[in-house]
């Protein structure tokens, strides 16, 4: 695993695009557009511009379980981005978040068509827009954001770290592995206490901070992320376990795990949302099915 050659840095750092690995296509050191094209737009509220990574799950599951709570005004249109085909550098994406990262939403039912991007920015703007899953009382609005914004902090280390090293890098490297799975390990250690004494994460009540925190660390438990596991012996934090399989046996979350996924068994797969009847009509073995 170590790789004994030693890099030394040069004196002023140039851009290399073939030494970026697997995702060496769609990384770049500069911002903005690429190429001209406009975003699609739906009948809904809600146009939603994502793909169904952890950091676009969060937000189709927030919008899953205010449509079970009966938000009509929560009903929305899910476009499929495909990040590896480079759609997040259109200048219709880019007008809508110039980070040309997913999530992005455009919300049509304002005078003025508002944008929200940042996986969390859009969590917590649904969550006061419909008055849902984000408490009032001080305290415990408190709690849930600084959860909220744990995940925020310390998901890059999991996914940009640990999970670039482990599973993309063109070489296994024996320093980064290590540095990143002990602290990929030491975060679920803080989940796994906190569970402990609270059924979700921010303590009695379902929250903002579990859509959040489940689709990175729920996923990784659940075997999802990276096959690390084994690796990480996710067995031992049997508190985030219980917390993910309960998370996992609701249905909204179970919904908007599928909505824009590529990855996985076809019936998982529901590439683009415009209906909730595309859950039982448009998943991808419906549409293999019916092209065989």
């Amino acid at each position: 695993m170590s790789n004994t050659t030693e890099y030394a840095p040069p004196e002023v750092w140039t851009w290399d695009q073939e030494s970026g690995g697997t995702f060496a296509s769609i990384n770049r050191p500069v911002a903005g557009a690429t190429h001209d094209k406009e975003l699609p737009v739906g009948r809904h509220p809600l146009q939603l511009y994502s793909l169904g990574t952890p950091n676009g799950q969060k937000v189709t599951i927030m919008l899953e379980e205010l449509l079970a709570l009966g938000h009509t005004g929560a009903e929305y249109d899910a476009w499929l981005i495909k990040i590896s085909e480079g759609d997040q550098f259109s200048s219709g994406f880019v007008q809508i978040n110039p980070n040309s990262k997913i999530p992005a939403l455009v919300d049509h039912s304002e005078p003025t068509p508002i944008r929200v991007f940042e996986s969390g920015a859009i969590l917590m703007y649904l969550a006061e827009k419909f008055g849902a899953f984000l408490p009032t009382e001080r305290p415990a609005r408190a709690e849930t954001l600084s959860w909220l914004f744990w995940q925020m902090g310390s998901a890059p280390f999991l996914g940009g770290g640990f999970g670039h090293f482990y599973a993309y890098a063109p070489t296994k490297q024996e320093y980064p592995i290590n540095r990143y799975a002990m602290e990929v390990k030491r975060q679920l250690d803080v989940l796994d206490r906190q569970l402990a004494d609270n059924e979700f994460v921010a303590g009695a009540d379902y929250t903002i901070a579990d859509m959040a925190i489940w689709p990175w660390y729920g996923g990784l438990v659940k075997g999802w992320q990276y096959e690390a596991a084994e690796f990480l012996s996710v067995q031992d934090y049997k508190n985030v376990v219980r917390w993910a399989d309960q998370l996992l046996a609701r249905p909204a979350v179970e919904r908007g795990r599928k909505v824009n996924r590529m990855r996985g068994a076809l019936s998982s797969q529901l590439h683009e949302r415009h209906d909730a009847s595309d859950f039982d009509t448009k998943t991808q073995d419906k549409i293999v099915g019916e092209q065989a």
